[in-house]
């Protein structure tokens, strides 16, 4: 995920406890989260000392999408997300939960959703084209029960055997 898709990110799904976060997309909001940290106290000791209420303000309102995203990566490795308060620990919290959070997440599917590197492995949705250039899709048999072709939530398509859509994490 490049940079300003994981920053994205992060902020739009500021409050999603559920579902999982690659890598690079923790490590790009965190380095931008403490960037922006560093910035602001900085600036503070430069021009104004009253500029620490910002780096405060800043503190507050980035808390919760950073939270967030460090349960959903810790999700990618099929982890509790619980284990994001050792961070909240002195001394050996902090890198412990580095340690952890550097580590590759699981392949395929977990019990958090689909793989954010490989959504169609192991019961991902895939998405077909739609329009003219697509393809007619087979006549459906009146003899059996109706299957949905597509995810309730946002309609990718569904691969045989999928057990989760691989655009939004829905599951089956």
């Amino acid at each position: 995920m490049n940079p300003i898709r994981a920053i994205l990110s992060g902020f739009r799904n500021y409050a999603n406890f559920e579902g999982r976060a690659s890598r690079s997309e923790y490590w790009w909001f965190y380095g931008f989260f403490v960037a922006f940290l560093v910035g602001i106290f900085v600036a503070s000791l430069v021009w104004s000392p009253t500029l620490l209420s910002v780096w405060v303000a800043y503190m507050v309102v980035m808390a919760p999408p950073l939270f967030a995203v460090t349960v959903r990566r810790l999700h990618d490795m099929d982890r509790s997300g619980n284990l994001a308060f050792l961070g909240f620990l002195p001394f050996a919290g902090g890198p412990r939960l580095t340690r952890i959070l550097s580590r590759p997440g699981t392949e395929g599917p977990n019990r958090y959703g689909p793989d954010p590197l490989r959504p169609g492995l192991g019961g991902g949705w895939i998405q077909h084209p739609v329009g003219p250039e697509a393809q007619e899709r087979p006549a459906v048999s009146s003899r059996g029960p109706a299957v949905s072709l597509g995810c309730p939530r946002c309609g990718w398509e569904r691969q045989p055997g999928a057990v989760f859509c691989g655009n939004c994490g829905a599951s089956l």
